[in-house]
Protein backbone atom coordinates (compact mmCIF):
# COMPACT_ATOMS: atom_id res chain seq x y z
CA UNK A 1 0.00 0.00 0.00
CA UNK A 2 1.25 3.55 -0.89
CA UNK A 3 1.34 5.92 2.04
CA UNK A 4 -1.07 9.40 2.69
CA UNK A 5 1.57 11.39 0.81
CA UNK A 6 1.77 9.28 -2.07
CA UNK A 7 -1.98 8.67 -2.87
CA UNK A 8 -1.96 12.57 -2.98
CA UNK A 9 0.45 12.84 -5.79
CA UNK A 10 -0.94 9.70 -7.38
CA UNK A 11 -4.98 10.00 -7.13
CA UNK A 12 -5.54 13.48 -8.98
CA UNK A 13 -9.25 14.58 -9.03
CA UNK A 14 -11.38 12.73 -11.57
CA UNK A 15 -14.53 11.38 -13.31
CA UNK A 16 -14.62 7.39 -13.37
CA UNK A 17 -17.15 5.82 -15.30
CA UNK A 18 -17.26 2.86 -17.79
CA UNK A 19 -18.93 2.33 -20.78
CA UNK A 20 -21.43 -0.94 -21.64
CA UNK A 21 -19.71 -3.71 -22.64
CA UNK A 22 -19.79 -4.69 -26.05
CA UNK A 23 -18.13 -7.55 -28.57
CA UNK A 24 -14.20 -8.03 -28.00
CA UNK A 25 -12.17 -6.37 -31.04
CA UNK A 26 -9.60 -9.21 -30.82
CA UNK A 27 -11.46 -12.70 -29.14
CA UNK A 28 -14.01 -14.02 -31.25
CA UNK A 29 -17.51 -14.61 -28.81
CA UNK A 30 -16.21 -12.32 -25.91
CA UNK A 31 -17.11 -9.45 -24.73
CA UNK A 32 -15.16 -6.13 -23.08
CA UNK A 33 -15.50 -3.36 -20.71
CA UNK A 34 -13.11 -0.57 -20.23
CA UNK A 35 -12.61 1.94 -17.38
CA UNK A 36 -12.59 5.19 -17.48
CA UNK A 37 -10.34 7.83 -15.36
CA UNK A 38 -10.79 10.88 -17.01
CA UNK A 39 -8.28 13.91 -15.68
CA UNK A 40 -7.57 17.05 -16.50
CA UNK A 41 -4.61 18.03 -14.51
CA UNK A 42 -2.53 15.73 -14.26
CA UNK A 43 1.37 14.97 -13.24
CA UNK A 44 4.29 13.34 -14.60
CA UNK A 45 3.81 11.23 -11.04
CA UNK A 46 0.20 10.09 -11.78
CA UNK A 47 0.96 8.98 -15.20
CA UNK A 48 4.27 7.27 -14.42
CA UNK A 49 2.63 5.44 -11.87
CA UNK A 50 -0.67 3.78 -13.35
CA UNK A 51 1.72 3.12 -16.83
CA UNK A 52 3.50 0.90 -14.26
CA UNK A 53 0.59 -0.98 -13.29
CA UNK A 54 -0.97 -1.60 -16.63
CA UNK A 55 -2.97 1.67 -18.03
CA UNK A 56 -3.05 3.13 -20.95
CA UNK A 57 -3.53 6.34 -21.89
CA UNK A 58 -5.69 8.24 -24.69
CA UNK A 59 -6.95 11.90 -24.56
CA UNK A 60 -7.39 13.00 -21.17
CA UNK A 61 -8.57 9.48 -20.32
CA UNK A 62 -6.57 6.74 -18.15
CA UNK A 63 -8.31 3.23 -19.12
CA UNK A 64 -7.42 -0.16 -18.15
CA UNK A 65 -10.10 -3.71 -19.27
CA UNK A 66 -12.33 -4.80 -16.57
CA UNK A 67 -13.84 -7.61 -18.76
CA UNK A 68 -16.26 -10.12 -16.99
CA UNK A 69 -14.18 -13.82 -17.12
CA UNK A 70 -11.88 -12.83 -18.89
CA UNK A 71 -7.82 -11.85 -18.25
CA UNK A 72 -6.12 -12.16 -21.97
CA UNK A 73 -5.01 -8.70 -22.11
CA UNK A 74 -1.60 -8.83 -20.19
CA UNK A 75 0.89 -5.42 -20.52
CA UNK A 76 4.31 -5.83 -21.83
CA UNK A 77 6.97 -3.83 -21.43
CA UNK A 78 10.30 -3.77 -22.92
CA UNK A 79 13.76 -3.95 -20.85
CA UNK A 80 15.64 -1.20 -22.59
CA UNK A 81 19.02 -1.53 -20.59
CA UNK A 82 19.15 -5.21 -21.12
CA UNK A 83 18.06 -5.09 -25.42
CA UNK A 84 19.73 -7.04 -28.03
CA UNK A 85 18.88 -5.70 -31.66
CA UNK A 86 18.19 -8.68 -33.89
CA UNK A 87 19.55 -8.89 -37.33
CA UNK A 88 16.57 -7.70 -39.09
CA UNK A 89 16.20 -4.71 -36.67
CA UNK A 90 19.04 -3.49 -37.69
CA UNK A 91 19.19 -3.67 -41.46
CA UNK A 92 15.45 -1.62 -40.75
CA UNK A 93 17.42 0.90 -39.19
CA UNK A 94 19.83 0.97 -42.00
CA UNK A 95 17.32 1.59 -44.25
CA UNK A 96 15.93 4.36 -42.46
CA UNK A 97 19.55 6.07 -42.37
CA UNK A 98 18.24 9.01 -44.03
CA UNK A 99 14.37 9.00 -42.29
CA UNK A 100 14.41 12.54 -40.45
CA UNK A 101 12.72 12.63 -37.41
CA UNK A 102 11.60 15.48 -35.29
CA UNK A 103 9.95 15.35 -31.67
CA UNK A 104 7.89 17.96 -30.13
CA UNK A 105 4.23 18.59 -28.45
CA UNK A 106 1.87 16.35 -30.22
CA UNK A 107 -0.10 18.48 -33.57
CA UNK A 108 -2.98 18.62 -35.45
CA UNK A 109 -2.43 19.53 -39.20
CA UNK A 110 -3.99 18.21 -42.41
CA UNK A 111 -1.97 15.50 -43.17
CA UNK A 112 -1.73 14.37 -40.08
CA UNK A 113 -5.39 13.52 -40.96
CA UNK A 114 -4.69 12.10 -44.26
CA UNK A 115 -2.05 9.81 -42.90
CA UNK A 116 -4.23 8.17 -40.21
CA UNK A 117 -6.79 7.73 -42.22
CA UNK A 118 -4.87 6.33 -45.14
CA UNK A 119 -3.24 3.90 -42.63
CA UNK A 120 -6.52 2.69 -41.14
CA UNK A 121 -8.06 2.20 -44.60
CA UNK A 122 -4.79 -0.08 -45.51
CA UNK A 123 -5.59 -1.76 -42.33
CA UNK A 124 -9.34 -2.48 -42.78
CA UNK A 125 -8.90 -4.06 -45.87
CA UNK A 126 -5.36 -6.01 -45.29
CA UNK A 127 -6.26 -6.97 -41.84
CA UNK A 128 -10.53 -6.52 -41.59
CA UNK A 129 -10.26 -3.54 -38.61
CA UNK A 130 -13.34 -2.04 -38.49
CA UNK A 131 -12.28 2.01 -40.38
CA UNK A 132 -14.49 5.40 -40.11
CA UNK A 133 -13.04 8.37 -40.86
CA UNK A 134 -11.16 10.37 -38.04
CA UNK A 135 -12.86 14.28 -37.72
CA UNK A 136 -9.92 17.16 -36.17
CA UNK A 137 -12.45 17.30 -33.32
CA UNK A 138 -11.82 13.35 -32.79
CA UNK A 139 -8.14 13.38 -33.31
CA UNK A 140 -7.83 16.50 -30.80
CA UNK A 141 -9.66 14.26 -27.95
CA UNK A 142 -7.64 11.25 -28.53
CA UNK A 143 -4.26 12.56 -29.37
CA UNK A 144 -3.95 16.25 -28.60
CA UNK A 145 -5.97 16.86 -25.42
CA UNK A 146 -4.34 15.55 -22.15
CA UNK A 147 -1.22 15.24 -23.13
CA UNK A 148 -0.15 17.63 -20.80
CA UNK A 149 3.87 18.56 -20.43
CA UNK A 150 4.95 14.69 -21.35
CA UNK A 151 3.51 13.58 -24.60
CA UNK A 152 5.17 14.21 -27.09
CA UNK A 153 5.01 13.60 -30.95
CA UNK A 154 7.79 11.94 -33.07
CA UNK A 155 7.53 13.04 -36.61
CA UNK A 156 9.29 10.85 -39.62
CA UNK A 157 10.02 12.41 -43.11
CA UNK A 158 10.88 10.60 -46.26
CA UNK A 159 12.17 12.94 -48.99
CA UNK A 160 10.84 15.83 -46.92
CA UNK A 161 7.30 13.75 -46.64
CA UNK A 162 5.28 13.23 -43.67
CA UNK A 163 5.40 8.98 -43.38
CA UNK A 164 4.98 8.52 -39.71
CA UNK A 165 3.49 9.86 -36.49
CA UNK A 166 4.41 8.05 -33.34
CA UNK A 167 2.62 9.05 -30.62
CA UNK A 168 4.26 8.68 -26.99
CA UNK A 169 4.64 9.85 -22.97
CA UNK A 170 8.16 10.25 -21.54
CA UNK A 171 7.76 9.16 -18.28
CA UNK A 172 9.88 9.33 -15.12
CA UNK A 173 10.88 5.59 -15.62
CA UNK A 174 10.49 4.79 -19.57
CA UNK A 175 8.74 5.62 -22.32
CA UNK A 176 4.33 4.94 -22.91
CA UNK A 177 4.13 4.27 -26.77
CA UNK A 178 0.43 5.78 -26.88
CA UNK A 179 -0.21 5.01 -30.69
CA UNK A 180 1.78 4.88 -34.24
CA UNK A 181 0.22 5.31 -37.27
CA UNK A 182 2.40 5.18 -40.97
CA UNK A 183 2.00 5.24 -44.48
CA UNK A 184 1.89 2.01 -45.77
CA UNK A 185 2.99 2.82 -49.43
CA UNK A 186 6.66 2.95 -47.96
CA UNK A 187 6.95 -1.00 -46.95
CA UNK A 188 10.78 -1.27 -47.54
CA UNK A 189 11.36 0.98 -44.51
CA UNK A 190 9.40 -0.83 -42.19
CA UNK A 191 8.29 2.09 -40.48
CA UNK A 192 5.88 0.58 -37.52
CA UNK A 193 9.27 -1.39 -36.06
CA UNK A 194 11.59 1.24 -36.46
CA UNK A 195 9.49 3.63 -34.39
CA UNK A 196 9.71 1.42 -32.08
CA UNK A 197 13.41 0.85 -32.47
CA UNK A 198 13.87 4.81 -32.17
CA UNK A 199 11.86 4.62 -29.09
CA UNK A 200 13.62 1.98 -27.17
CA UNK A 201 17.02 4.06 -28.70
CA UNK A 202 15.53 7.55 -27.62
CA UNK A 203 14.67 5.52 -23.95
CA UNK A 204 18.22 4.89 -23.32
CA UNK A 205 19.47 8.59 -24.51
CA UNK A 206 17.35 9.80 -21.46
CA UNK A 207 18.49 7.10 -18.96
CA UNK A 208 15.11 6.02 -18.83
CA UNK A 209 14.57 2.35 -18.01
CA UNK A 210 11.04 0.82 -20.03
CA UNK A 211 9.04 1.05 -23.05
CA UNK A 212 5.85 0.45 -22.25
CA UNK A 213 3.90 -1.31 -24.88
CA UNK A 214 0.35 -1.54 -23.90
CA UNK A 215 -1.32 -4.61 -24.01
CA UNK A 216 -0.79 -8.19 -25.70
CA UNK A 217 -3.34 -10.83 -26.11
CA UNK A 218 -1.58 -14.94 -26.65
CA UNK A 219 -2.05 -15.43 -29.98
CA UNK A 220 -3.39 -12.51 -31.70
CA UNK A 221 -2.30 -11.49 -34.92
CA UNK A 222 -2.78 -7.75 -33.87
CA UNK A 223 -0.10 -7.98 -30.59
CA UNK A 224 2.34 -11.03 -32.24
CA UNK A 225 5.19 -8.31 -33.55
CA UNK A 226 6.02 -7.29 -29.64
CA UNK A 227 7.17 -10.57 -29.51
CA UNK A 228 10.24 -9.42 -31.44
CA UNK A 229 11.29 -6.90 -28.57
CA UNK A 230 13.02 -8.94 -25.99
CA UNK A 231 14.21 -8.58 -23.70
CA UNK A 232 10.48 -8.22 -22.12
CA UNK A 233 8.67 -8.33 -18.95
CA UNK A 234 4.72 -8.57 -18.20
CA UNK A 235 2.74 -7.64 -15.62
CA UNK A 236 0.55 -10.15 -13.17
CA UNK A 237 -2.85 -9.23 -13.13
CA UNK A 238 -4.47 -5.79 -12.95
CA UNK A 239 -3.16 -3.47 -9.44
CA UNK A 240 -5.18 -0.71 -8.59
CA UNK A 241 -2.91 2.71 -8.20
CA UNK A 242 -2.73 1.51 -4.37
CA UNK A 243 -1.04 -1.76 -5.04
CA UNK A 244 2.16 -2.29 -6.04
CA UNK A 245 2.89 -3.52 -9.49
CA UNK A 246 4.29 -7.30 -9.83
CA UNK A 247 6.49 -7.64 -13.09
CA UNK A 248 8.13 -10.83 -14.07
CA UNK A 249 10.47 -11.69 -16.70
CA UNK A 250 9.07 -12.37 -20.28
CA UNK A 251 10.81 -15.77 -20.60
CA UNK A 252 9.38 -17.01 -16.76
CA UNK A 253 5.84 -17.05 -17.77
CA UNK A 254 3.69 -19.38 -17.61
CA UNK A 255 1.00 -20.78 -19.57
CA UNK A 256 -1.31 -21.33 -17.04
CA UNK A 257 -0.55 -17.55 -15.98
CA UNK A 258 -1.52 -16.03 -19.76
CA UNK A 259 -4.86 -18.31 -20.15
CA UNK A 260 -6.66 -17.91 -16.85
Amino acid sequence: MQNKNDLDLLIPKSIDFTHDDHPCAYIPNKRMKMNYKQVEMVSKTFATAVAQRGWRRFGKSFIYPLCYGCTECKSLRIDVSNYKYSKSQRKAINRNEKTKISIQEPSMRKEHIALYNKYHAYKAKRDGWNHQDISMQEYYENFIDGAHDFGKELLYYIDDKLVCVDLIDILDDGISAVYCYYDPDYPRFSLGTYSLLYQIKLAENLGLDWVYLGYWIEGNKAFEYKENFEPLEILEGYPRVVEKPKWKKWSERKPSELRL
